[in-house]
């Protein structure tokens, strides 16, 4: 036998009640948090090294490295060091445009010293790159046999085309992205290449610095997460 009828066994009805007005379904308002997308965006910090062109040369265009790491925290930058007194800057930046970041440190440094700095600002990404495809064996060359001389824009090789390669041998350069690197295995002093390669005009609308390959690999390290 089933189970008993009875007023305790019905299911409630979801009708309303006979003679009532049936009520239209309202649903409840949502509760909308406004946010500004900024609150939301992950902020993204890049390692940078800044190469300052032709400084603290025979006592001349003096740019000390404590006030270099000055103006740069003056600028915003975090955890900023440098490297030698041949202008080399690291830090971090929330930028991630290195033409601006270049211009901004040109601008302090000329308010501070009274005179013009070429600068060039390069991310650790680039820099590693520079090392890692260098065409010449650079683990079994002295530091100063090997340079790179960075560039402000692309280079191509048509600029270089009145250079006679093969009559500076064993000196050898060879071109990469933005970077010239330049094999002199008697010394940079004594290289008539380099001399060939500076002459001027060759490099006209670029700006371009050198390191030697110790500070190559140290800008490097230095610019590593």
């Amino acid at each position: 036998a089933g189970p008993p009828s009875g007023p305790r066994n019905r299911r409630p009805s979801r009708s309303p009640p006979r003679g009532a007005a049936a009520v239209p379904f309202a649903p409840r308002p949502c509760l909308v948090l406004r946010t500004r997308p900024e609150a939301y965006r992950v902020r993204m910090t890049t390692t940078y090294a800044a190469l300052l062109r032709g400084i603290n040369v025979s006592g001349h265009r003096r740019v000390p490295m404590a006030e270099l790491r000055e103006l740069l925290s003056e600028l915003g930058h975090r955890d900023v060091r440098t490297y030698l007194q041949s202008g080399n800057a690291v830090f971090t930046s929330d930028s991630d445009d290195e033409s601006a970041l270049a211009a901004a440190l040109e601008r302090a440094i000329e308010r501070r010293f009274g005179f013009t700095v070429d600068t060039l600002v390069r991310g650790a990404a680039y820099l590693r790159a520079v090392a890692e495809e260098c065409p010449f064996p650079a683990a079994t060359l002295e530091a100063k046999q090997l340079h790179a001389t960075y560039f402000s824009g692309p280079v191509d090789a048509e600029r270089f085309a009145g250079v006679d390669r093969a009559a500076y041998l064993p000196e050898d350069f060879r071109l990469g992205d933005r970077v010239l690197y330049l094999y002199t295995p008697n010394g940079l002093g004594r290289s008539k290449l380099a001399e060939a390669l500076a002459r001027p005009g060759l490099l006209k609308g670029v700006t371009a610095t050198s390191r030697n390959w110790n500070t190559v690999v140290k800008l490097v390290e230095l610019t590593r997460a």
